[in-house]
């Protein structure tokens, strides 16, 4: 099976759908049979693709602008993956919700959530002229439909008519990390680790953390961790953020790298994931893999992804948020048993669980374009 894998989000900083498009690259390059082929494929008009981004796994590095060639793709369904270099392939896996046209492969799309139907203010501006408007008919052309949940797979079926049968789950994994061996008894910090964007929510997170410092100036700092967007939202986040009773509460300390994200980990006495949706929650199950409790909006796939092992709040609810970083401050064995739990529940996230489903959904995919006709 030879399949062609969408590069793109993971090509520099890696958020979300880059780590899931990394992880389960590397995955898929540690389960190839005999015969088997993983090709990535990247276009950029100024960032490189490196040749060993994963060893084992062939590149096409192409000196496109993205947003050129999406506009292609997504309006024009041209040029087809085969003129760009691709060979013969199989399977063509797009990271999103839309095609990659390719002439004789079979295509698969993948879908983290609908946050772009629900809410378009909060996305970019090229999300919002192709994706509410092609989503749902890429979708059912697609041979297969990869979607990361089961909150995710339902929205799928009931809201882009795509048929159960065609979609295929294929949740994140998590870290190798051990888990850490104590909490911090002292420095600790609360924490949160994504871009800073609408979607987050982080303004109740602020709201319910200019409460607790109202209760207690000893309160551990806020740590906001992640890529703050030149966008008018993110920028006033974090002029909030620097301005009192914040100021000199709440840290900023942008994109980290993997090696700061488990420093990070090491250090929070709780991970808080407020989100108004989440296809799944990597950083979730990331803080529960490292013992960190968790406390998560009970919104999107969230509740599916953290279980019983977190604690879940309303996240229009600034006051339910203080109430569940409070309780969980004052009760160390609260702490150790979430801490527990949290590192049972994620267990189950594996990326090799990962790249065997989504290597079953590229043999769906396959069989699926061999019955139709174009």
């Amino acid at each position: 099976m030879r399949i062609l894998f969408d590069y793109r989000p993971a090509l520099r900083q890696r958020t979300g759908v880059g780590e899931y498009v990394h992880e389960t690259a590397k995955a898929l390059v540690a389960s190839l049979a005999p015969g088997d082929a993983l090709t990535l494929f990247s276009s950029s008009w100024k960032d490189r693709l490196s040749p060993d981004a994963v060893p084992g796994a062939a590149t096409i590095d192409r000196r496109i602008p993205v947003s050129l060639l999406n506009l292609a793709w997504h309006r024009l369904g041209w040029p087809p993956i085969d003129m760009l270099g691709a060979g013969d392939q199989d399977v063509v896996c797009s990271a999103h919700p839309l095609l990659i046209p390719a002439r004789r492969a079979a295509q698969i799309v993948t879908i983290h959530d609908l946050d772009f139907l629900d809410a378009p203010e909060r996305t970019s501006a090229e999300i919002r002229r192709d994706y509410g408007a092609l989503a749902g008919a890429h979708a059912r052309r697609a041979d297969r439909v990869i979607a990361v949940s089961t909150h995710t797979a339902h929205d799928v079926e009931t809201r882009l008519g795509v048929p159960a049968s065609k979609i295929s789950i294929c949740r994140p994994g998590g870290p190798s990390w051990p888990r850490r061996d104590r909490e911090p008894a002292s420095g600790g910090c609360i924490l949160f680790l994504g871009t800073l964007e609408p979607r987050k929510n982080l303004g109740v997170l602020l709201d319910a953390y200019a409460a607790l410092l109202a209760q207690r100036r000893d309160a551990p700092p806020l740590v906001l961790a992640g890529r703050v967007p030149d966008e008018p939202g993110a920028r006033a986040l974090a002029a909030r953020a620097r301005q009192a009773p914040l100021a000199g509460h709440v840290e900023l300390p942008g994109y980290v790298s993997d090696e700061d994200k488990r420093a990070l980990f090491g250090r929070a006495l709780v991970f808080v994931l407020p989100s108004h949706t989440e296809g799944f929650g990597i950083t979730a199950v990331e803080a529960m893999t490292a013992g960190v409790p968790v406390i998560a909006a009970n919104r999107g796939a969230l509740p599916e992804t953290v279980g019983s092992a977190g604690r879940l709040f309303a996240p229009d609810d600034a006051s339910a948020l203080l109430w569940a970083m409070t309780e969980v401050f004052d009760d160390a064995a609260l702490r150790q048993r979430m801490s527990d739990d949290g590192w049972r529940h994620a267990q189950q996230f594996t990326w090799a669980r990962t790249a065997s489903a989504v290597r079953e959904a590229c043999r769906l995919a396959i069989e699926h374009r061999a019955t139709r006709h174009d």
